[in-house]
């Protein structure tokens, strides 16, 4: 685990605030469905798409799908958002005993209600894609955009050709990244 940079993305989270110029850009790619999707993201999560869609963009990427992802990969933490000592929690957990994450999130409880107690954090970094591709396909996000929201935590194996996992492949790179 890299300590010196979870620490420096933990104090980033504290202070994020989403520069002008960087939402004009996401909302020029977001349809306004998805666009108010995207503003009920908590600042921090916010500023972490926005940093993801300038690495992007900024190595030429164009393809409205994986962008359109890239603002909205995390936006399912909305329906149980976080204090940011809970996302240090998860971190540090997936770090000493990730088996016991899956085992605390409650492998087979999607439901948002339930999302309370010294479980929150843990049922949020194992549902938020599947909750966050719910809330895309509701905003009419197109079923690419559905699916790499949905499959964004997994490991796409690299002698895979598909051109969904090739998008999946760089979303992923600069997610890990930011």
């Amino acid at each position: 685990m890299r300590l010196c940079y979870r620490a420096r993305q933990f104090w980033l989270a504290l202070a994020a605030r989403s520069d002008p110029a960087a939402l004009a850009a996401a909302q020029a790619v977001l349809t306004q469905a998805e666009w108010a999707l995207f503003r009920g993201m908590q600042p921090s999560e916010q500023a972490h798409a926005l940093h993801i869609l300038h690495r992007l963009q900024a190595q030429g990427e164009t393809d409205s799908d994986l962008l359109t992802a890239a603002l909205l990969h995390d936006a399912g933490k909305q329906r149980c958002p976080l204090h940011p000592w809970e996302r240090a929690v998860i971190v540090l957990a997936q770090a000493a005993a990730p088996g016991l994450v899956r085992r605390w999130s409650g492998q087979a409880e999607t439901d948002p209600k339930g999302c309370t107690g010294w479980r929150k954090p843990f049922m949020v970094a194992t549902w938020h894609a599947e909750w966050g591709a719910e809330m895309a396909e509701q905003a009419g996000a197109s079923s690419l955009v559905v699916a790499l929201i949905r499959r964004h935590p997994q490991v796409v194996p690299p002698d895979s050709g598909q051109a969904e996992d090739n998008l999946l492949r760089k979303l992923r790179a600069e997610d890990d990244e930011s």
